[in-house]
């Protein structure tokens, strides 16, 4: 609706239109979505409802973690916050900093995971052991990736979010022991050759183990991007398959209902069919009826002419 000044009302904006899609069960997610995109066409805002319809449905768990992000502001906007410091502390490799905000990390992950799984329960939705593993794993990936905090913080996640394989459980151990900072050490005068040699040599075989990890690290990230892009894939073929079960669901109702009537129509016709036979035979009778009353009427009225005639 639009309100009196002109301007677009609530159920004109698109991102409040998405905010209530996300919000609902994935069972009720298709069926509004049609229906607010239908309703951003005929208003003819054509983009407005090609955003609407390319929403895709979340699945269980992408429900649950957008449920918790609603319920649970306060504690979501601590969570977000977590994962900001746990970040900043795994980049600057502050293993002191980084041990307490992991241990942090491990305790609260649990916690919303539980509080999640009890408001699902609640929403008359509850999560299977596998549906609330996938909860924990992408409140994982919230504190470790920017971008999925960001998605979790709109209320939009669609799937499982997976935390880059770099930032996993094991960072803490991962990270190397900071160093402190060497002493000055007085040159020496006379250094021998062999032991030059030897200082050189080891130079060369640390940069070679440098080298060879820098490009393991590339490797690793190169692998996790593709691996994104596989599940990102698996999700919307999912997604799709969703929707295209859920039209044949829609279409089967209606033909089954088209077939009901036509079945009604059927009966009611061949009723009709035998009211009209009867109707048919009853006007046949009264035709008969009619002819025969006519000719006694006609054969009276000859006999009272004769009559009338010889008493004259």
């Amino acid at each position: 609706m639009r309100r009196e000044d002109g301007r677009p009302g609530p159920e004109d904006d698109v991102e409040a239109v998405l905010d209530e899609l996300y919000a609902l069960p994935p069972s009720e997610f298709v069926a509004r979505r049609e229906e607010r995109a239908a309703r951003a066409r005929t208003r003819r805002r054509a983009q407005d409802a090609r955003r609407i319809h390319a929403a895709r449905r979340p699945t269980l768990a992408g429900w649950a973690a957008n449920l918790l992000r609603r319920s649970r502001p306060d504690e979501a906007e601590r969570f977000l916050e977590l994962g900001r410091a746990l970040r900043e502390a795994y980049a600057t490799l502050d293993p002191s900093g980084l041990k307490e905000l992991s241990a942090q990390r491990r305790r609260i992950v649990s916690e919303m995971s539980r509080q999640a799984a009890a408001l699902a329960r609640e929403a008359g939705h509850p999560l299977s052991d596998a549906v609330q593993r996938d909860v924990e794993t992408t409140l994982r990936a919230v504190l470790a990736d920017p971008e999925a905090a960001a998605v979790w913080e709109a209320g939009r996640v669609e799937g499982v979010l997976t935390p880059p394989s770099e930032f996993g459980a094991d960072a803490v151990a991962a990270a190397p022991p900071r160093r402190e900072p060497a002493r000055a050490r007085k040159p020496r005068t006379d250094p021998t050759a062999a032991r030059k040699k030897k200082d050189e040599e080891a130079e060369r075989r640390r940069a070679e183990r440098e080298e060879r990890a820098a490009r393991a690290r590339e490797e690793a990230r190169a692998a996790e991007e593709r691996l994104r892009g596989r599940r990102a894939a698996r999700q919307e073929a999912a997604g799709a398959l969703e929707e295209a079960e859920e039209r044949e669901r829609e279409a089967g109702e209606r033909v089954a209902a088209l077939e009901e009537q036509l079945a009604e129509a059927r009966t009611e016709r061949e009723r009709a069919g035998a009211e009209l036979g009867e109707a048919r035979e009853r006007d046949r009778a009264a035709a008969e009826e009619l002819k025969g009353a006519e000719r006694e009427a006609a054969a009276a009225a000859r006999r009272a002419g004769r009559a009338e005639g010889h008493d004259a």
